[in-house]
């Protein structure tokens, strides 16, 4: 999978010469640095100083998930990408013209849910037009004439609930939602939908990581305490595209099911082991797919589209550019 390695069993993780070591049940599986950028622990995974100097060294980032497959936290090792002037202007740029980051991050999010739902209505389901229509009309007005972000965010719940009422229209029953429910989550859906969105979370935290861009300054989610609030902000846009397409192919094809890949209890509804790996397989899948950028002329991965994102970021606070999110329909 690339730069990226997954962890799902119980086990230890140390460093052994010049590579990584993890041992389970008595045997030992070597991760080699080289090439790795980022570990994914979604067990119980016993760790030392020795290891976290070894990671730090090699500019390695391990994201720690619990028992829901929630997100717990990050190692990340010291900055190593840091800039004063962008630090200050990043700054400035949330005390003074927040909403021309807010707003277009919005406009982003409703457009790539448009072309999401835009596809199945050319498939012969007519009845996602009405929630295409509005967002295309009244959402998108709604958007411009938002006066602060405590607005924004009202239409972009609006939007996010639409869209999830039309899953009815494209998903087997057994998959369909009630309500959006996340800490943990109670039924299938809303266990692939908790799953996919820390997953890119994390990768977003980890594109973020090499910039000089600053985690916890953001502009449509409060900055606050105990998060990287830039991650959620930069995320929103690559849900429609990465999260849900991932999760629209796995259900619709089967790849998923209700009763071979998910745990369920009273209170909750999280993905087994063999669920999370088929869900893990299929999300660095669309991460590494390709298409053409049209500027760049070239080809490009969404996991470079996610980075593309940040340095777009970066010219809009120091050079006043406008900030134009990723566009599905634009490719870029």
């Amino acid at each position: 999978m690339g730069s990226t390695r997954y962890i799902m069993s119980m086990g230890e993780l140390t460093r052994k010469d010049n590579s990584l070591c993890f041992r389970k049940n008595g045997k030992n599986v070597y991760i080699p640095v080289e090439n790795t950028k980022e570990i994914f622990c979604f067990n119980e995974v016993s760790i030392n100083t020795k290891l976290l100097d070894f990671l730090s060294q090699n500019n390695i980032i391990v994201h720690f998930f619990n028992y829901y497959g929630g997100y717990s936290g990050t190692y990340y090792p010291r900055d190593h990408y840091l800039s004063g002037k962008l630090l200050v202007k990043q700054v400035g740029k949330y005390n003074d013209d927040r909403m021309s980051i807010a707003r277009p991050i919005v406009r982003g999010i409703g457009l790539n849910i448009y072309e999401l739902l835009y596809h199945y209505y050319k498939h012969d389901k007519k009845d996602v037009k009405e929630t295409i229509d509005w967002i295309k009309s009244d959402f998108l007005k709604s958007v411009e004439q938002a006066e602060d972000v405590k607005e924004l965010m009202a239409y972009e719940g609006e939007v996010w609930m639409r869209f999830y009422d039309n899953f009815r229209y494209f998903l087997p029953d057994d998959f369909v939602m009630n309500k959006r429910v996340k800490r943990p989550p109670d039924n299938p859906i809303n266990a692939l939908i908790s799953f996919g969105n820390t997953l890119l979370y994390t990768k977003t935290i980890s594109a973020i990581y090499q910039t000089h861009l600053d985690q916890r300054i953001s502009f449509l989610h409060e900055p606050s305490e105990g998060r990287f609030s830039l991650s959620l902000d930069i995320s929103e846009v690559f849900k429609p595209v990465i999260v849900y397409r991932t999760i629209f192919d796995l259900v619709n094809n089967r790849k998923l099911q209700v009763e071979k890949h998910f745990d369920k209890n009273v209170n909750y509804c999280i993905l087994n082991e063999d669920g999370r790996k088929i869900f893990v397989q299929a999300f660095e899948d669309r991460m590494e797919s390709v298409f053409t950028h049209p500027v760049l002329k070239r080809k490009v991965s969404y996991r470079t589209a996610l980075k593309l994102d940040c340095y777009k970021l970066i010219k809009s606070i120091l050079e006043g550019k406008d900030f134009v999110p990723f566009s599905l329909k634009e490719g870029m």
